[in-house]
């Protein structure tokens, strides 16, 4: 049924401005003047026995989170009292099955359920251009290779709680695994963030798809084939309508901004293991997003909401060249024809909707801001602020957070959240009434004591018990468990 902005203007004015719309949704509302709650107590704490794997006393406290992040001797992850992490897999120091090692730059993942207590985790490795950039590319494994001189392509993690832990490619020859997204069937879809024709920066084959990796199956990764119905551009984030069984997608570029896509697959398909890679290259419909507030005006860009709550109704307009041929997707459209957002990063389905990250936006943007996350309503139609975070001042201090990427929706109630800002990085929640928290700090400096340099944080996805949060660091390539007393966190201050 097609929803059309009068309809949109009529419901809103019925709904009192559109915010009765969001429904049953918590609303996940940061202030841009509050960062960060101010009992955050973001301190480094007296504790000097902290190792890694240690075990401090339950931090007691009414208030969202758990508490001050304590300093790791290890110089590695900084975590409140009780919690503790184990590296499971690390560039350049951990060996996959077939002896060589770990590749580097871990991004987007997910965990699935394996056999007797296994977790399977997917992970990305966000590598770009050709293998000889690269002192840890995916190794070639015979079978599973797109492009041979591609340097990128996931590896599937298998672990054990304290235990066993396994690691080989999943798939070898693509470009730019970034973030993706777990199908509703148990496989996991990998995003190329890249534009990237075959020749250009020495690559044989055309990169910017999707491809489906199976954590269960080995040989249904064989012969690897791109999803090419759900277009050729720089993709982030894919979730898939567990119901209607379209396919949400995101776009990190610039100039022009990226756009929010939606595929809408043929008449009579079903979704299942295997089933993507038997579409046509045309099968369905990709579409981009047209936003409209609530008088029915055009939205050009979503930095420009700057309230919390604040509804757009939503059109779909269609691609006209998904495979980009001879110009890029987003720029198919002028800029009155499709609603864009700068760093469009982390998607994670939930509560009958997509959580969608605005990382954050710059002079590429109308409205300045350091983060944004987005609910889409499928029924409703309707895209609603749920977290906006101001411009940080000072992002070399510990306290604010800044540039969202990664998301994943807590058992625990409200997001998790992986920071790609600038300076101090962290992993931090954020409540159903939008109390942001600190999870854990990345205390691993890359740069000089003068001079810090902290990596973003990729790849968070609890395992399937909720008993284990798993984020990567992403350089070196360092994947975490963090274990600890895990609660429900409260919807109000």
């Amino acid at each position: 049924m097609s929803f059309t902005r009068r309809e949109f203007t009529r419901q809103s004015a019925l709904t009192g401005a559109g915010i009765a719309l969001t429904g049953v949704v918590g609303t996940l509302a940061t202030a841009p003047g509050a960062l960060a709650a101010e009992h955050d107590g973001q301190g480094h704490g007296g504790h000097d026995d902290h190792d890694g794997r240690g075990d401090h006393g339950h931090h007691h406290s009414k208030a969202p989170g758990y508490g001050p992040l304590i300093a790791d001797p290890k110089g590695i992850l900084a975590l409140p009292a009780g919690f503790s992490y184990r590296i499971i897999t690390h560039s350049g120091v951990t060996k996959l099955e077939s002896g060589e090692t770990t590749p580097s730059n871990h991004d987007g993942t997910a965990a699935f359920a394996g056999p007797r207590g296994v977790t399977l985790l997917v992970n990305n490795h966000e590598l770009s251009g050709t293998r000889a950039g690269w002192a840890h590319p995916v190794p070639l494994t015979e079978g599973l290779v797109y492009d041979p001189v591609a340097a990128g392509g996931c590896t599937v993690v298998e672990t054990r709680t304290g235990g066993h832990t396994a690691e080989w490619v999943g798939i070898a020859g693509t470009s730019t695994n970034c973030a993706g997204g777990a199908t509703p069937w148990g496989t996991w879809l990998t995003c190329e963030e890249t534009e990237d024709r075959a020749g250009k920066n020495g690559l044989l084959k055309d990169h910017g798809y999707v491809f489906e990796v199976d954590p269960y199956d080995k040989r249904a990764n064989r012969d690897p084939r791109p999803i090419k119905a759900f277009g050729r551009y720089a993709h982030e984030a894919v979730v898939i309508d567990p119901q209607r069984g379209h396919a949400y997608l995101t776009e990190d570029a610039s100039t022009p901004n990226g756009l929010l896509y939606r595929w809408v697959p043929p008449q009579g398909f079903k979704h299942g293991r295997g089933k993507l890679r038997t579409l046509a290259d045309d099968a369905g419909v990709l579409q981009a997003t047209k936003c409209f507030d609530k008088n029915g005006v055009f939205v050009d860009d979503l930095s420009r909401a700057t309230r919390i709550g604040t509804v757009y109704g939503v059109d779909w307009v269609d691609v006209p060249d998904r495979d980009a041929r001879t110009v890029s997707v987003r720029k198919q459209f002028t800029d009155t024809e499709v609603t864009r957002a700068r760093k469009l990063e982390g998607m994670w389905w939930s509560d009958g909707g997509v959580y969608i990250v605005s990382s954050f936006a710059r002079s590429e943007s109308p409205v300045q801001h350091d983060g944004q996350v987005w609910f889409y309503d499928t029924k409703r139609r309707t895209l609603t602020l749920k977290v906006l975070l101001g411009v940080n001042a000072d992002p070399s201090k510990d306290g604010a957070f800044d540039g969202p990427d990664n998301i994943t929706v807590s058992p625990y109630g409200g997001l998790v959240i992986a920071e790609d800002g600038e300076g101090v990085q962290h992993l931090f929640g954020a409540t159903d009434s939008g109390v942001t928290y600190p999870i854990a700090r990345n205390e691993l400096n890359d740069g000089t004591p003068e001079a810090p340099v902290y990596s973003e944080f990729t790849g968070v996805t609890f395992s399937p018990d909720g008993k284990t949060l798993f984020a990567n660091i992403q350089t070196p390539g360092i994947m975490l468990a963090i274990t600890g007393p895990w609660k429900r966190q409260p919807n109000k201050h």
